[in-house]
């Protein structure tokens, strides 16, 4: 067995002091690797992170890994050098730089070290993921990415947090599932309303058969798309001539078809009304609340068996903006339980039961019919699901004891499968699809089936020699 090497990381906090930060088991033998034993680190040793792409979501969540005490941030990539209009009012900076410089100035705070500059940049992830003293890497780049960045980290045996919509394709997350679980590493998928004490509540009461046979679920998702806050020259929608020179374009494309930058369209967020990049807001939103429908119906290793009754104003394919901005359809399960699924029900997920019960759940909110139903208490005989507290702390928790994180890439692919199921339906027209999720493939449906799979471009591939 090879050697397994230990390293010591320390931080010069001032004059005449030492903080030592605790030893790094090598990032080699964190997954399964030739010639070493899969290990865990034990409690006293520090991760070192590296997040890939700090735009909108990265900014949101990398607070929670710097403030971890278990955790170092050592290195951030982007192909964006740095520009404006992150956000979701445009009123953010992304890039490289300035995450480099919120990192630096966060340690060099913390540990009274004024010139602390310990964050290293990379323009390509494959540099970044070469590094062996990395340990985990938070994946926060446009849809498109995910996939090949996932693959990527997980032959390099790195521990994953990647963001949702977790892939872009079905084939795609079932290669990321296959792929880390072949390596080894712990997944979580940035679906943080499993880790919301309202959401779990709300699916515990349901799987304990507090509201009896459920009659229906309503989920409502946002419609149309946004510019998110940009306006005039940022919003055109006009190609350039030239790329801005901030950002590796070609890069930034990387697995997409090329296309000259659109600055309505390429600028941060407004791709994702865009099928080369996401999936709009089907996607988007249905990442978290179709995920707690599965949560609540204990489908977290399978799904649906058919999307019925698909209605759209899907553009046109050639359109710019070409996702469904008003929709609706219906999930339906063997069991023959129905989710009606549209822009046009309240944001958040409703579960009608019998007697005239109810449960309605979203984001701060967790509402019951009777009233009185709330105080009833899930006991522990009962079943009782999983609490994981902050999203990100059980993701580095489960780094460190090597059980599965609260919303693994299985459960991820499982519930974003829901979403590429109906746009897939509405691509083609159709009213209905039906869906084998055992083969996961569609029944009878050579046209449905041909869109599994996302067009890759040039020499990306989901099967990258690493």
């Amino acid at each position: 067995m090879q050697k397994i090497k230990i390293t010591r990381r320390n931080f010069l906090a001032s004059s005449g002091s030492l903080i030592a930060m605790p030893a790094i088991i090598s990032s080699g033998c964190l997954g399964p690797r030739k010639g070493c034993a899969a290990t865990r680190p034990a409690p006293s040793q520090r991760l070192n992170v590296g997040f890939i792409g700090y735009g909108t979501m990265a900014h949101d969540n990398i607070g929670n890994f710097l403030n971890n005490d278990n955790v170092q941030v050592v290195s951030v990539c982007d192909c964006n050098k740095e520009s404006g209009l992150y956000g979701y009012r445009a009123e953010r900076q992304g890039g490289r730089e300035p995450a480099r410089r919120r990192v630096n100035e966060f340690y060099a705070k913390k540990l009274d070290k004024p010139d602390y500059s310990g964050c290293n940049v990379y323009e390509d992830f494959r540099e970044m993921l070469d590094k062996d003293e990395l340990d985990a890497v938070v994946i926060s780049t446009p849809d498109h990415w995910h996939g090949i960045q996932a693959v990527w980290a997980a032959r390099k045996g790195k521990h994953i947090y990647g963001q949702k919509p977790m892939s872009l394709c079905i084939a795609e997350g079932r290669r990321m599932a296959d792929e880390v679980k072949k390596a080894g590493v712990t997944f979580q998928v940035g679906s943080q309303q499993r880790s919301d004490n309202y959401f779990r509540m709300a699916c515990e009461f349901i799987r304990n058969g507090r509201l009896g046979k459920l009659q229906r679920i309503e989920v409502g998702l946002p419609g149309g798309h946004s510019l998110f806050g940009k306006t005039g020259a940022d919003a055109s929608l006009e190609p350039l001539p030239q790329p801005p020179p901030h950002v590796d374009f070609d890069m930034w494309l990387g697995p997409a078809k090329q296309r000259p930058f659109i600055p309505g369209l390429h600028n941060p967020l407004s791709w994702r009304a865009n099928l080369d990049y996401s999936g709009g807001m089907i996607t988007d939103w249905g990442a978290h609340h179709l995920d707690i429908v599965q949560w609540a119906l204990g489908m977290d290793n399978s799904g649906p068996v058919a999307i019925e009754n698909l209605e759209s104003d899907l553009p046109s394919p050639d359109a710019i903006f070409n996702t469904a901005g008003n929709y609706s359809f219906e999930v339906v399960y063997a069991d023959e339980t129905r989710v009606f699924v549209s822009n046009k029900n309240p944001n958040g997920v409703r579960f009608i039961g019998e007697g005239g019960k109810e449960i309605f759940v979203t984001r701060g909110k967790l509402e019951m019919k009777p009233e009185e139903l709330i105080r009833e208490k899930i006991q522990e005989s009962e079943i009782n699901l999983y609490k994981s507290g902050q999203h990100e702390r059980n993701f580095i928790d489960c780094i460190y004891s090597g059980e599965p994180t609260i919303t693994t890439c299985e459960i991820g692919h499982r519930s974003i499968t829901i979403a590429h199921l109906a746009n897939i339906g509405l691509r083609l027209g159709r009213a209905k699809v039906s869906w084998d999720s055992k083969q996961e493939r569609f029944v009878n449906d050579r046209d449905a089936n041909k869109l599994l799979s996302a067009p890759l471009r040039g020499h990306w591939n989901l099967n990258p020699k690493v």
